[in-house]
């Protein structure tokens, strides 16, 4: 039987999505499903471990029904995920020990300020490529171990096993067969040492992490294991895995240095691939590694927005001003601009290049004749503003680092189908922005790791061969124009910061 088909679990903040493609890159069929979003207190976001994994599981059953084919059809599985969510479950059993702590969760801090406090910094970002904040995944470990009854004495027994979700879904589609992750994923925990691609024990010292709870890392085109006969209809190879964001670098064929995409979802993500090069950033991004086809270590400058298409959710579900996410490009076109107002989406804190924990969000400029059409305006530019300033530090640093600032930017994500945020953020950079004719990268990209690694594709020259434009934005806005409104954003993220 010839398999040219391939199964991507896509497990993000608000869904879990899965999608067969062919091996063309192609979609055959796709199936969502949205779970929870649980809110303890304010800064606190978690998930349900047994919602992410019903949800994953089921969409991945209905693609392949909708597909029309069979589990024995399937080359491979890819994974993606939602990177920096933190679960912890029992070894015998299976069951979490808590829910799963979100990547936007807050609850973190405190650890951060003492570890800055005692000047650990410079020593984290060395080996890991990232500043120390609550948003990353060992820092909610900790606080797991600190604040579950019994579970630091329980891991101290090597009971327990950490993971980001990538690894939660391989345990659950092995039948606990399998603890493992992707380096790519195992580099955003502030555990793991980028530079040799292991498990630092300094760095396990420090924030009191025993080595027991941690997941095997592999290159994330690897064979992990094979699923349980009885999910699927039939036992399916695991072929690949990677965090979303380095996932969708590489479903767009970003596999050199200087390439950069963006990703709009739930939060906004932007990666420039380096190469080899372990690069620092001056300007407020991190360093992380890329998505690895092989176990030589490759590298990428990231920013992190925190609230990107999430603002809309907000205007939906806080605000009212619609009542679908889809209604909000024909309410703020139907002013010809947001009037002077500027919104800051600083609901969880402000990521890079600011990294603003105790920011909140603002609504700045209102006037008498202020509406929510502006309001509305002023959210969806909100996006764009914050990639530019993620996408001008990422040229700087380029440029310091003897390259060649940023040329064009790739972009993904559901929001990207929005043309006039788009154009906006193609006037706000400079630059053209360039949209795909797939632009569910960050499947598509694990999809290739998986194919990768059964043999579907030879190289990434293959690969990048199919990656196709659908349409180009290019810049219609004066850069005088453009620096005036970026000003004025900084104004407005002032004002969100004191």
């Amino acid at each position: 039987m010839t398999q040219t088909h391939i199964l991507a679990l896509d497990q993000g903040t608000s869904s879990s999505r899965s999608i067969v493609f062919d091996v063309r890159g192609c979609i055959k069929a796709m199936s969502q499903r949205e779970f929870r979003q649980i809110y303890p207190q304010p800064g606190w976001v978690e998930h349900d471990p047994g919602e992410i994994w019903a949800t994953q599981l089921a969409t991945a059953r209905e693609a392949l029904a909708k597909a029309g084919l069979r589990a024995d059809e399937i080359a491979s599985v890819g994974i993606t995920n939602q990177r920096e969510t933190t679960l912890v479950w029992n070894r015998a059993t299976g069951e979490p020990i808590h829910n799963a702590i979100v990547w936007q969760d807050r609850r973190a801090e405190p650890t951060c300020a003492a570890l800055r406090e005692r000047g650990l910094e410079a020593l984290f970002r060395d080996k890991t490529g990232l500043i120390i904040d609550g948003y990353f995944s060992g820092t909610k470990l900790k606080w797991i171990l600190d604040n579950v009854a019994g579970a630091r004495a329980a891991a101290a027994r090597g009971e327990l096993a950490f993971g980001t979700v990538d690894a939660w879904l391989m345990w659950q589609l092995t039948g606990g067969a399998v603890h493992a992750t992707d380096v790519s994923n195992a580099s955003r925990t502030l555990l793991f040492n980028v530079r040799c691609n292991a498990w630092d024990d300094e760095l396990l010292a420090l924030l009191d992490i025993p080595r027991a709870l941690l997941p095997a890392v592999h290159p994330s085109s690897h064979i992990y294991g094979r699923t349980r006969a009885d999910l699927l209809g039939a036992a399916v190879t695991i072929g690949g895995a990677a965090g979303d964001q380095q996932s969708a670098l590489f479903g767009q064929a970003c596999f050199k240095a200087g390439l950069a995409k963006n990703t709009y979802g739930t939060g906004c993500f932007m990666l420039m691939h380096t190469g080899s090069q372990f690069q620092t950033s001056t300007n407020g991004l991190i360093t992380t590694s890329a998505a690895q086809p092989t176990s030589t270590p490759e590298f990428a400058l990231e920013g992190s927005v925190f609230i990107g298409g999430a603002v809309v959710q907000w205007l939906r579900d806080g605000l009212h001003a619609i009542q679908h996410s889809g209604e909000v490009q024909q309410l703020a076109q139907s002013v010809p601009d947001s009037g002077g107002v500027m919104f800051v989406p600083a609901f969880t804190g402000l990521g890079a290049p600011y990294w603003k924990a105790d920011a909140r969000g603002a609504i700045v400029g209102l006037t008498r004749g202020s509406t929510v059409a502006h309001i509305a305006r002023a959210a969806l530019e909100s996006i764009a503003f914050q990639s530019a300033a993620l996408l001008q530090a990422m040229s700087r640093d380029a440029v310091a680092a003897g390259g060649a600032p940023v040329a064009e930017l790739r972009v993904d994500g559901g929001a990207c189908v929005n043309d006039l945020l788009m154009q906006f953020q193609a006037d706000l950079l400079g630059i053209p922005v360039v949209r795909p004719q797939v632009i569910e990268t960050t499947a598509l990209g694990a999809a290739y790791l998986a194919g990768l690694s059964c043999g579907l594709y030879k190289n990434l020259d293959e690969l990048s061969a199919q990656w196709t434009v659908e349409r180009t934005f290019h810049p219609t806005m004066s850069r005088e124009r453009a620096g005036v409104l970026m000003r004025g954003w900084e104004h407005a993220v002032a004002q969100a910061t004191l």
